[in-house]
């Protein structure tokens, strides 16, 4: 498929710790969704994917999404200019909510290669498998799976103290009495505020799982990267005294975290997402 007029990094966007299950083989990307394997890569302008169609790897991959407008829309100085002209193309992932809740509930203080094993050795042991290209794929488990499984179980695929959080939250969502998908529905704070109640869901959790599969693109999810990039590109948007506070305390309280995420609603507006996003990878590549 030809993109005209619609720009695709695709490594930026699969590097940029959005997913965790996506892996990169010769010129191939290849990566499980729901119950389906497919590959994609990206050849100058052409999109080649295989075991998918068209509108699947377009909505996944948010290439409906203006990326041209919401890149002037979030152009407010140079610094996130320069973010834009180095990874121009990186989009926002629309990941399936259960996956995407579950794989952050995972993440909290841990590397992207300690999650992504994590992800590996839940998916092997709850999933199913699946043979693709002579390659070996394992489906994410579903909400019954894990709901049926034990803590203990769940501990041995290197959760740790998570696997309690886990296990409760899939018997909440497998029993009914959390409805994941509405919450694409609701406004982004009571959307927030639900996904709060779970336990081990804290605002960064939160923000990253309305952000990366529930739609709202002013969610603006703060962690260290972020912390930093703030305090070094945009500390004259607060008080000296608060920025030394910041700058001190290594973690981010719940206060700070407050403020620098409203910060980035309000600096970058509705698409204050992708500003965070680009600004993460920047952060991450650069520095």
């Amino acid at each position: 498929m030809r993109l005209q007029n619609s720009p695709f990094n695709i490594d930026a966007t699969l590097c940029c710790g959005q997913v965790f299950r996506w892996d990169k083989k010769g010129d191939w990307w290849y990566g499980v969704v729901l119950d389906k394997v497919f590959k994609v890569r990206l050849i100058n302008d052409e999109l080649e994917f295989v075991n998918s169609d068209w509108e699947f790897v377009k909505h996944y991959f948010g290439l409906d999404d203006p990326l041209e407008r919401i890149s002037e829309r979030i152009t407010k100085d140079e610094h996130i200019a320069k973010c834009l002209r180095l990874f121009f193309g990186l989009r926002i992932i629309r990941q399936d909510p259960w996956e995407c809740l579950i794989s952050y509930l995972c993440a909290t203080y841990k590397s992207i290669p300690a999650i992504r094993r994590m992800l590996f050795h839940l998916s092997k042991k709850y999933g199913k498998k699946v043979v693709f290209d002579g390659f070996e794929f394992y489906t994410f488990p579903t909400p019954r799976r894990l709901a049926y499984a034990t803590e203990k179980g769940l501990r041995g695929c290197g959760l740790g103290y998570r696997a309690k959080y886990v296990l409760e939250t899939s018997k909440k969502v497998y029993d009914g009495d959390f409805k994941l998908e509405e919450l694409a529905n609701l406004l982004y704070k009571q959307a927030k505020k639900e996904l709060t109640s779970l336990l081990g869901v804290g605002l960064k959790v939160a923000d990253c799982i309305l952000l990366f599969s529930l739609g709202k693109l002013e969610a603006f999810p703060v962690d260290i990267r972020i912390k930093r990039s703030i305090l070094k590109n945009y500390s004259g948007h607060f008080t000296e005294a608060l920025v030394k506070k910041m700058l001190v305390n290594q973690s981010i309280s719940h206060s700070d975290y407050e403020r620098l995420s409203a910060f980035g609603r309000d600096y970058f507006g509705k698409y204050a997402g992708y500003a965070q996003e680009y600004l993460y990878h920047y952060q991450g590549i650069c520095h």
